[in-house]
This record gives C-alpha cells, structure tokens and sequence, in this order.
C-alpha cells in the first residue's frame, strides 16, 4: 500500500508500464530508457518520468531504468508482487470468457471461484472452475481464500451480487454492470461499461483537431483527465 495518495491517472497507467517491462523482460532486455518505455505505452516521456516518480524509482542518466528492479517496484507498489484469488459471479457469455480469458493467470490472477444461481449451468465447468450456487459463496470465498470478486451479471442482478460477495467478506469488486452499487465505505469498487468507453471513443473521433495530442488529454482507464490529476480513490465508486 502507498504511503501517501497517488493520482488515480497515474495508477491507471502503471500496469500499461508493467506490461511493457515484462515485454522487454522476456526479450532479455536489461534496461530502457524513459523516452523508449514511453513510446511503448503511447504516452509522452515526461508524463512516464512523473508517474514514477511517485514510486521513488528513478533511471540513471545516460543508463535508463532496470527493467527488472522498476517491474518488480511497480508490482510490489500495486499488490501483485503475489498472487490475488479472485472469483466471478455470473456463468454467463461475460463470465464465461473472462474467464478463460488468459490474461488473468499471466497479470498475477488466479480464478478460484465461479458463481451463478441458474440451476443450469450450476456445476458445469468455466474457466477450469466448477460453478457452485450464489448461495455457497461464504463458503468457497473462505475456503479458497478470494480476495477480489469480478460482477458480470445483469445490472438487474447486479445489487444482489455485490451484496452477496461484500456479505462473504470481500473488499474489492469490479463490475461490468451499467449500475452504480451501494456498498460499505471500506469496500472498492471498480465499473467497467463497454458502452462509456465507446462514448468517450466517439467523441475523440469526432474533434476537429488532427494532432491527438492535442484532441485528447492523457487519460486513465476510465477516461479521468491527467491535466486535473485527483488521488487514487476518485475513480473509484466513492460511498
């Protein structure tokens, strides 16, 4: 956990920058520079430069970063220096391919629960993971030590979920639902809405300007203005 509040645009971008360090990583890359890294992410170097000076890691002049010390600071300064449990509710499309999607084991994830609460699919196999009843979530989520819940059910459903999961002790949800979910103070959670993304994509489209740059300000995931920069709990659902 950091010692102080870091802007949530800049949290927004370091795993970007993990990925890129494990990608030169893998290529047996030693070190890198800022105005390289930068361009592997698509952002300027000196926003790159600001960002992680918030984690007290800095290149050396002339050298660059240490790919694999600055990988290993940004893990440790995210939390996934290690392994995070994490279920889905929702056996459905959604849930289903998330997953299998295999991104999750290769960012430090391991799904370890799926749940549902239609009978049919109850039991069948998704992500390599049995699906067990909403009701039994109490029980897996202790038992297998989950830590995050992904939400991906109807908005109609979506309450229900949250409470389910918050209930079993969980204290961070990421949901795909297009609802804003009434949770406990202490509780994270993070909206994740296709269609939002697409509206904010529309509109950096449709400016005249052809200088990107210039048409759309370095943002975050969830379309947060850098320029404006706030701590990193205001992109998060605030209680």
């Amino acid at each position: 956990m950091p010692a102080r509040a870091v802007p949530a645009p800049v949290v927004g971008r370091l795993p970007g920058y993990l990925q890129a360090l494990e990608a030169l990583i893998s290529e047996r890359v030693p070190t890198v520079s800022s105005e390289e890294l930068a361009g592997m992410c698509g952002v300027r170097s000196a926003i790159l430069r600001r960002d992680l000076s918030h984690l007290e890691s800095a290149g050396r002049r002339g050298v660059g970063y240490d790919c694999a010390a600055l990988a290993a600071t940004i893990r440790e300064f995210l939390g996934v220096d290690r392994t995070r449990r994490i279920g889905i509710i929702g056996a459905g499309r959604l849930g289903s391919a998330l997953a299998d999607y295999a991104g999750i084991p290769d960012r430090g994830f391991a799904l370890h629960g799926v749940f549902d609460i239609d009978p049919a699919v109850i039991g069948t196999t998704v992500g390599g993971v049995a699906v067990a009843p909403v009701a039994e979530i109490h029980r897996v989520v202790a038992a297998e030590r989950i830590e995050l819940i992904v939400i991906a059910v109807p908005a109609s459903s979506a309450q229900a979920a949250a409470d389910a999961a918050v209930d079993a002790g969980v204290r961070g949800l990421m949901s795909f639902a297009p609802v804003v979910l009434t949770v406990p103070s202490e509780v994270s959670v993070r909206h994740v809405d296709l269609a939002t993304e697409l509206q904010v994509l529309a509109y950096y489209t449709s400016v005249e300007s052809p200088d990107a740059d210039s048409a759309a300000p370095d943002t975050d995931p969830a379309g947060a203005r850098t320029d404006t920069d706030a701590p990193a709990d205001t992109t998060e659902q605030q209680q």
